[in-house]
C-alpha cells in the first residue's frame, strides 16, 4: 500500500501528459502510485501512459472501452486505488516540485484528516504563472471546488460512498459533499500543490454553449441531498458560482444569458428557505428572480469600468502633456555643477555599480549631492539617508533636466534629452557571457520587440562605459557602436567589497541569515531565461539539500525579474534569499557558488571561491540567447570549475568531493585572469575620481 494514490484521467491531452507524468514521479517523496486512466482517448495518450507504465513499476494504466469523461475516469481511478489517500490530478495540470512531501507533513500533522485542502497557482498558454486566487483561510466551501485541489483520505472516500458521476462540472457535488462530511476532519495546506493549466483552446472551460447549464443541474442536487443547515452554507456558494459562470462569455453566449439566469434562480428559489441573505446586489437579483435588474446591474459595471478607463486615459495624457512642458521649461534652466542622477536595474532601488560610486562619491566627493530614480513600488527599499526621486515625476523631470552628472547600468526611464554639458556614464551589470545589444538580433527569439534604433540612440547618449575586464571592453564596443563615448576600464565598483571585507563582515552576513561557522554555504543563483516564465529551477532544491546533508545550507536567490521571492517551501537547509538588498554580502557569506550562466559568476571569482557550473539546458540557451564562449567547454578562461549538467551530477559533486579539486582551482585561477585583472578594491575610487575630481589621483 503506498503513502498516496494519484489518479489522472486522459483525454486529448497528448501534448501536456508527459509533463504531468513527470511531475508526479520525480518527487522527491517516492512513496506513490500513479493511476493514469485512458478515457477512450483518440490521440497518443493512451501510448504515452503504457510508454511510463513500462519503465516505471509505480504507473498504472486502466482503460475505458468508451470515452465517458473525466468524471467515471476517475471514479474506476479510485475503485482501484490502494494509497492511504487519493489525489485527482487533470492530465494537462502539474504536480508542483515538493507537493507530496509537503501534503505527507501537513496529514501527519493533523492527524491524518479526511479532506487535506491546498493552494494551487494558473499558468496560461504563454507560460505566465499567476496565484490561484483562494482563500484557504475561510469557510472551505469557498474554495474553488475541483477535484485537484485537496486529497482525499481513501478509506473516508469510500465510507462516503463519494464517486464523480458523469457530465460536465462533475466535480462540484463529491468536492462539496466530501467538504461538509469532513467537518472538523479538514486540514489546510497553504501552500501550491498544484499548477492548473489555462488552455487557449480545446478545454471545456473555453467552449461557450448550453452544456455549461449543467451547473445549475448540478447544484439543483447538491441543495436537495443537503439538510437544512448544510443547503444554508451552500447556498451563498453556489449563488457565487453560478454566476461568476453566468458573467463569463467563454462559457455563457449573450442569447443564453437570460435562460441561464432564469435556470439558477429557479434553482436558487426552489432550495432557499427564506435564512440566507444574499451577499450581492447581484444575489439578490438571483434570488428575486429579476433578470432585469441583474441586467442593470451588469450593464451599469460595463459603463462605469468604461467610463472609468477613459478618465484615466485623459488624465494620463493631461499629465503626460503638463509634464513635458513643464521639462522644456526646466532645459533652459543652468546645470547643477554639483548635482548626479543615479539609477539601478530600471529604477528598481539603489544597487549594483551605481550604488557603490554613489557611496564612494559622499566620501570623496562631498560636494557631489546625489539624487536615485526609483519606481513608486520600490521607493521602499531606498536606504534612510538617501535621496530619490520616483521615475515620471515633476521631480524627477526637474532633477533629469539639471543634473551635470548622470550614472546608470541600464537606462532612466522616460526618453529625456541629454543636454551640452551632462556626463554620462554607464556602469553595465554584468559581463556578457550571453549576447548583448546589437548581437541579439541573430537572436530574435529572445529580443521581445526591442527597438534596436532606440539602442543604439541611447548608446549616443553616453560619454563613458564602464568595463570590468577586456572582453568586456570588446564586447561593448561592437555591440554598443557609437563615438560618443569612451571605455573607461576601471573594474566593477560593486566588486570591491569582495577585496576590502574581512572576517568579521562574513561572520556578521552569515549570522544575520541564520547560519553557523560550521556549516558549508553554497549561494544557489541561476539567471533569467527569455524562453521561461516565473521561476522554476531546473533541480528539486529539497531534494538537492537532503542529499547534501545537514551540514550544508543552501541559499536560493531567484533572478529579479521574477520578483522578491522564489516561492520555496519551508526547509532548514533552504533559504530563500531573493529579496536580500545585497547579492554582494550573499557571496560573501557563500563558500561556493552554484549558477548556470548569470554573470555573478565573474563577480564571484574575485572571491576566489569555488563556482560549479549547473547548465542542464545548456545547448537550449545558446540556441535561444547566443554566447560568447563555450561555458562548458572545460578549457581554461572559459570554465570556471566544475560542471554538472543533471541534479545526480551536481550532488555527486558536493557529497564526493569534485566541486573544490586542483583542477577546478587552475580553471578559477585561469577564470579570473581573464575577466578580474581590472578589480582590486579600489575601482569606485578609479570612477569617482576620474567622473566628479577630473581625473584626480
Amino acid at each position: 500500500m503506498s503513502r498516496f494514490s494519484v489518479v489522472v484521467p486522459v483525454h486529448r491531452v497528448q501534448g501536456y501528459l508527459r509533463a504531468c507524468l513527470d511531475s508526479v514521479l520525480t518527487q522527491s517523496f517516492g512513496d506513490l502510485e500513479l493511476i493514469v486512466v485512458d478515457d477512450a482517448s483518440p490521440d497518443a495518450g493512451a501510448a504515452i501512459a503504457a510508454e511510463y507504465a513500462e519503465r516505471d513499476p509505480r504507473t498504472h494504466v486502466l482503460r475505458l472501452a468508451e470515452g465517458a469523461g473525466p468524471g467515471p475516469a476517475r471514479t474506476l481511478g479510485a475503485e482501484h486505488a490502494t494509497g492511504d489517500h487519493l489525489l485527482f490530478l487533470d492530465g494537462d495540470d502539474l504536480l508542483l516540485p515538493g507537493a507530496l512531501e509537503a501534503a505527507d507533513a501537513a496529514l501527519s500533522a493533523a492527524g491524518e484528516p479526511d479532506v487535506l485542502l491546498c493552494a494551487h497557482d494558473r499558468v496560461d498558454w504563454w507560460e505566465n504563472v499567476r496565484p490561484g486566487g483562494d482563500d484557504l483561510s475561510g469557510d472551505p466551501l469557498a474554495v474553488t471546488p475541483a477535484a485537484w485541489n485537496r486529497f482525499f483520505r481513501r478509506g473516508f472516500w469510500q465510507e462516503q460512498r463519494l464517486a464523480f458521476p458523469a457530465g460536465a462540472y462533475e466535480d462540484v457535488v463529491p468536492v462539496h459533499t466530501a467538504t461538509l462530511r469532513a467537518g472538523e476532519r479538514l486540514a489546510v495546506l497553504d501552500r501550491p500543490c498544484v499548477r492548473w493549466r489555462e488552455r487557449r483552446a480545446g478545454s471545456f472551460s473555453k467552449t461557450p454553449g448550453r452544456a455549461h447549464f449543467a451547473l445549475v443541474e448540478r447544484y439543483g442536487q447538491l441543495l436537495a441531498a443537503a439538510g437544512p443547515e448544510e443547503r444554508a452554507r451552500l447556498l451563498p456558494h453556489a449563488a457565487a458560482h453560478l454566476l461568476a459562470v453566468l458573467e463569463d462569455p467563454g462559457r455563457i453566449e449573450e442569447a443564453d444569458r437570460r435562460d441561464f439566469f432564469h435556470a439558477a434562480s429557479h434553482t436558487y428559489r426552489t432550495h432557499d428557505q427564506g435564512g440566507t441573505e444574499p451577499r450581492t446586489a447581484a444575489g439578490k437579483a438571483l434570488a428575486a428572480a429579476s433578470y432585469a435588474a441583474y441586467d442593470r446591474l451588469r450593464k451599469a459595471e460595463s459603463r462605469r469600468l468604461r467610463v472609468t478607463r477613459q478618465l484615466k486615459r485623459q488624465k494620463k495624457k493631461l499629465r503626460a502633456r503638463a509634464m513635458r512642458a513643464a521639462y522644456r521649461g526646466d532645459l533652459r534652466r543652468s546645470l547643477d555643477p554639483h548635482l548626479a542622477v543615479y539609477g539601478a536595474y530600471w529604477n528598481r532601488g539603489v544597487s549594483c555599480n551605481p550604488a557603490a560610486i554613489h557611496a564612494k562619491a559622499r566620501e570623496l566627493a562631498p560636494h557631489i549631492r546625489g539624487v536615485w530614480v526609483v519606481s513608486s513600488r520600490n521607493k521602499h527599499q531606498v536606504p534612510p539617508g538617501v535621496e530619490y526621486v520616483i521615475e515620471g515625476s515633476r521631480r524627477y523631470w526637474q532633477t533629469m533636466a539639471t543634473a551635470t552628472y548622470l550614472v546608470n547600468n541600464s537606462s532612466f526611464p522616460g526618453g529625456f534629452t541629454k543636454r551640452p554639458g551632462q556626463v554620462y556614464l554607464q556602469t553595465h551589470h554584468g559581463t556578457p557571457l550571453k549576447t548583448m545589444g546589437l548581437d541579439q538580433r541573430r537572436y530574435p527569439a529572445g529580443t521581445h520587440g526591442i527597438s534596436f534604433q532606440k539602442v543604439l540612440d541611447h548608446t549616443d547618449q553616453w560619454d563613458f562605459s564602464l568595463s570590468s575586464n577586456p572582453h568586456s571592453t570588446e564586447v561593448w564596443e561592437r555591440v554598443y557602436p557609437s563615438g560618443a563615448y569612451r571605455a573607461l576600464e576601471a573594474g566593477y565598483p560593486r566588486n570591491d567589497v569582495y577585496f576590502t571585507a574581512g572576517g568579521d563582515e562574513v561572520a556578521r552576513v552569515r549570522a544575520q541569515l541564520g547560519i553557523g561557522e560550521e556549516r558549508t554555504v553554497l549561494l544557489y543563483a541561476p539567471t533569467h531565461r527569455d524562453y521561461q516564465k516565473g521561476f522554476l529551477p531546473r533541480l528539486d532544491l529539497r531534494r538537492f539539500a537532503q542529499r547534501l546533508g545537514p551540514s550544508y545550507v543552501v541559499l536560493v536567490r531567484a533572478h529579479y525579474f521574477y520578483g522578491a521571492d522564489a516561492g520555496l517551501e519551508s526547509h532548514p537547509q533552504l533559504v530563500d534569499v531573493t529579496g536580500h538588498g545585497s547579492v554582494e554580502e550573499l557571496c560573501l557569506a557563500a563558500d561556493a557558488l552554484v549558477t548556470d550562466y548569470s554573470s555573478l559568476m565573474f563577480d564571484y571569482a574575485c572571491l576566489d571561491r569555488p563556482i560549479v557550473t549547473y547548465a542542464p539546458d545548456w545547448q537550449a540557451y545558446r540556441l535561444a540567447r547566443g554566447t560568447y564562449f563555450d561555458l562548458l567547454s572545460g578549457h581554461p578562461g572559459e570554465t570556471p570549475g566544475a560542471v554538472a549538467t543533471t541534479e545526480d551530477e551536481l550532488a555527486g559533486l558536493f557529497r564526493l568531493g569534485g566541486w573544490d579539486t586542483p583542477e577546478t582551482t587552475e580553471l578559477r585561477a585561469a577564470f579570473r585572469a581573464r575577466f578580474c585583472p581590472y578589480d582590486d578594491g579600489k575601482a569606485a575610487e578609479r570612477v569617482v575620481r576620474r567622473l566628479f575630481l577630473s581625473g584626480s589621483s
